[in-house]
């Protein structure tokens, strides 16, 4: 495949302004999307591209730069304003639009930010047409100019949120009333401050809400999924019977039990693929998705439950195309992108809310109770800064201390290396039965690799 120069793991991301986060480069990609779907319409209508954000001060430019691009090739906008990813997922393909587009960085601060593309059924783009698209914005003479009334039309979409919530309710089984149940929800003063906390209380929760209240620089700050404690507090001192973390674009999530335990994606994908195979929606035999940062104690409780564990690449997306192309229903991320292939076509935090919120209405237990029964393995990841991403064969000391450390953990542990695809940094993961064993064979990788790129 070839050199990917613009996208990352998850559409394209950088600091808001810099380079390639620039609304030149917003305004090219508006351009090429809009060609590229014109392209693929057979009935050469001009292509209705929803544009939806978080609430990061950036998203006010880059939305704009992208609508000048989508409007100069002919295409129609709609704006939906804040609203979380798989909303953006949801809308797209419910007003039969060709293409959706989201603007957000997700979990990173606010001064970061990113274009992530969905196509005409919700799903995010694969590799080879993010490659294509990124010839067309580096090389703009590919594409022929509109001009006099080519040129396209923007308006904004009122009410949306109200389309999504509806959507999202209906995931949950029907009897499941929340009458009486207390929650306290963690917006990360993101996408989902609004519909969040308007889902559960519609289901009948006394919802207690953080980080709802925006401010262009506050997303993701002190709150969310990344920073649980203040809820994991609210929910011990309002003795409230769960809560839930979501991020800036809310497609994860981290659980609160009522005890202030933190839940994670691991730990809940055991929980889903329980409650699934129990209402006869998986079988035996069938696969659950994750990638290679999945715990190996996961794997194990899936195979104890008659299920196989299938890995992918890191990123809900390769986890997506997995499971379109063998039909599996779950799928997920440690980080807490779960992905429901039922209801969504992405990682959505609100419902892999309401799901945890039924199964223990399934089976009669407390949240913490059910997570309680997936043992999983200690794991260690360790981010090490780095201004190039060499090959583990151009690190020969890295190399060396990599193959000497794996045969040391042997069957019962592994050891993981990769870069982030949306940040300058590398990823040393080591996972074991002994807590002392990875700490002390992490140190040593980071060590070695820090030796490599000093």
């Amino acid at each position: 495949m070839s050199e990917r120069k613009l996208f990352g793991t998850d559409g394209i991301r950088g600091k808001a302004n810099i380079y390639p986060m620039v609304p030149e480069i917003a305004t090219a990609l508006g351009r090429a999307v809009t060609f590229y779907f014109q392209k693929k319409n057979e009935n050469k209508k001009a292509p209705l591209i929803i544009i939806g954000k978080d609430t990061r001060l950036s998203c006010y430019m880059i939305e704009q730069a992208f609508s000048a691009g989508v409007l100069s090739q002919g295409g129609r906008v709609i704006f939906t304003g804040p609203l979380p990813t798989p909303g953006v997922a949801f809308v797209t393909t419910s007003m039969r639009a060709d293409a959706g587009i989201m603007i957000s960085a997700s979990h990173n601060d606010f001064d970061d930010n990113g274009i992530k593309i969905f196509d005409a059924h919700g799903f995010k783009l694969p590799d080879e047409v993010e490659l294509e698209l990124e010839e067309l914005v580096l090389n703009p003479k590919l594409i022929p100019p509109k001009v006099g009334g080519e040129i396209g039309r923007a308006k904004r979409l009122e009410g949306v949120e109200g389309r999504y919530v509806v959507h999202v309710k209906s995931a949950i089984a029907e009897e499941c009333d929340l009458t009486g149940m207390r929650v306290v929800v963690d917006s990360a003063n993101g996408a989902s401050y609004k519909v969040a906390p308007l889902v559960m209380s519609e289901l009948g929760a006394e919802v207690f809400s953080i980080g709802v209240n925006p401010n262009g620089e506050n997303i993701n700050l002190n709150c969310g999924s990344l920073h649980p404690s203040e809820a994991a507090n609210e929910v011990v001192k309002l003795r409230a019977d769960i809560g839930f973390c979501l991020d800036g674009d809310a497609d994860r999530i981290q659980v609160i039990d009522k005890n202030g335990g933190l839940i994670d994606g691991d730990r809940l994908i055991g929980i889903f693929a329980k409650l699934l195979l129990d209402q006869g929606k998986l079988k035996k035999g069938d696969t659950v998705v994750g990638t290679i940062m999945s715990n190996l104690g996961l794997e194990n409780y899936l195979k104890k439950l008659g299920l196989n564990f299938h890995r992918t690449k890191v990123g809900d997306r390769y986890i997506m195309e997995y499971m379109k192309s063998e039909n599996a229903l779950l799928g997920g991320e440690p980080s807490g992108h779960i992905i429901f292939l039922e209801h969504a076509t992405t990682g959505d935090g609100t419902l892999a809310a309401l799901k945890a919120i039924e199964a223990t209405f399934y089976f009669k237990k407390s949240i913490n109770e059910l997570s309680e029964e997936i043992e999983l393995y200690p794991q260690i990841l360790k981010n090490v800064s780095v201004s190039q991403k060499k090959s583990i064969e151009e690190m020969p000391g890295f190399e060396k201390e990599l193959r000497a450390c794996e045969e040391e953990l042997g069957n019962e542990g592994r050891v993981i290396f990769r870069y982030s695809g949306t940040e300058p940094l590398a990823r040393v993961m080591v996972e074991g039965k002994s807590s002392a064993l990875i700490e002390a064979v992490c140190d040593r990788l980071v060590a070695a690799l820090k030796k490599e790129i000093a």
